[in-house]
């Protein structure tokens, strides 16, 4: 791809989308080559204790890319730009406060589990939060995982969860980042259209 084609293909990309991913790209990065000390960058609730209050931002958009976490972050990368990018230009399309909202929802909400489990790094929580709204808003489309197999969107967090499991040994990230998509979208969408009851969450309006 061309230097001109690559700069119109990054200037097409919604407002948050962008600013998200590109944190998510050059925050990482930026720790990598040693321009700044990833232990800065990680949440740790001691720490914020002492004023160190940027923790919560920066935790959101690190991930530690290492020879063994490299593949794990492309795919991630992947992820985040692909269903913010459609939540952005989908359900939320010409109302960038409201997905604002439902990030800053997400992210608090995330934070605040992570202080409990001892989470210290909340990109792939967030990106699982965002993809399984999409999903649930489109659970009954198809989409396709490794080597071809295909099934409804509905299974995809879950699937992810599982494959990270069987892969790292872990799912704490995963499984919080499903329960604070699901705590979102029942809230937001499944509460007052499935079961007639008021809007829960209500963009502020200063966003």
């Amino acid at each position: 791809m061309a230097d001109s084609d690559l700069a119109a293909w990054f200037q097409r990309i919604p407002h948050i989308t962008k600013y998200w991913f590109t944190g998510s790209v050059v925050l990482p990065l930026a720790a990598r080559f040693g321009l700044v000390n990833p232990y800065y960058l990680i949440l740790v609730y001691e720490l914020i204790k002492k004023f160190q209050l940027w923790r919560p931002v920066t935790a959101l958009f690190y991930y530690p890319i290492t020879p063994q976490t490299g593949f794990q972050y492309l795919i991630m990368i992947y992820f985040l730009y692909s269903y913010s990018l459609r939540l952005e230009t989908g359900i939320f399309d010409g109302r960038p406060a409201d997905y604002l909202c439902m990030l800053l929802f997400n992210w608090a909400a995330i934070v605040l589990i992570a202080l409990f489990v001892n989470l210290h790094v909340l990109l792939e929580p967030m990106v699982l939060s965002v993809l399984y709204v999409w999903c649930q808003a489109n659970k009954d489309v198809v989409v396709q995982f490794w080597f071809g197999t295909q099934f409804k969107a509905m299974y995809l967090p879950w699937v992810l969860a599982v494959f990270n499991m069987i892969l790292h040994g872990g799912i704490a990230n995963e499984l919080t980042g499903i329960v604070v998509g699901h705590l979102y979208f029942f809230l937001a969408f499944k509460y007052p259209q499935e079961f007639g009851g008021p809007s829960l969450l209500h963009t502020p309006q200063f966003l």
